[in-house]
């Protein structure tokens, strides 16, 4: 499951995401499933999934399935519109419920993000997320201008997020070179 992050200046890393997301899509085999959502004001949302599938066991038919699966993210990413805040959490949850109802054997969440959750007022996000034998990834995790002034805002995200996936169960790495994305899966 890959989440987007779709809020504001972040929209310009899309073309990233296209190439993260082809990536995986190479990788996965039949019966695989896969889903890719965006995170934008409220992400708790079916609505925020954008493509999602679960591979044919005929291997002539999940190459279809793949090319219908990149074609609309090709699209997608061609009318997105960015998004107030940041909604991390929620995207989560929705990722975990959606795993865990595709009974998948390997759970991975892929966040592409900045990892700064913003959240419109009213949305309630402590809340701990059930992470046992989940792996979270989070890619991409670009350095904001406020980071460059004090980099300690940017370490003490990574180290939040590390806290929040590790103490739900989860097992947590950053991946900011893309070029090392075979790494990702070589656990599972």
């Amino acid at each position: 499951y890959m989440l987007i992050d779709t809020s504001g200046t972040y929209t310009k890393e899309l073309k990233q995401a296209q190439k993260v997301i082809n990536f995986v899509l190479a990788t996965l085999n039949p019966g695989d499933t896969f889903a890719v959502a965006s995170v934008d004001t409220g992400s708790f949302s079916e609505k925020d999934i954008k493509a999602k599938v679960t591979f044919d066991d005929r291997p002539s038919m999940t190459n279809r399935q793949k090319r219908e699966f990149r074609d609309k993210i090709d699209k997608y990413v061609k009318t997105v519109k960015g998004s107030s805040y940041t909604d991390i959490t929620g995207g989560m949850l929705q990722a975990i419920e959606y795993l865990n109802e595709a009974g998948a054997g390997y759970n991975t969440i892929l966040i592409f993000s900045d990892l700064k959750e913003e959240l419109r007022k009213g949305y309630v996000r402590d809340i701990p997320l059930q992470l046992n034998d989940y792996s979270v990834v989070a890619l991409n995790v670009t350095k904001l201008r406020s980071d460059n002034i004090d980099p300690r805002e940017y370490l003490d995200r990574l180290a939040d997020w590390e806290k929040k996936v590790q103490s739900g169960g989860g097992q947590w790495r950053v991946v900011n070179d893309l070029a090392r994305l075979e790494g990702i899966f070589a656990a599972n």
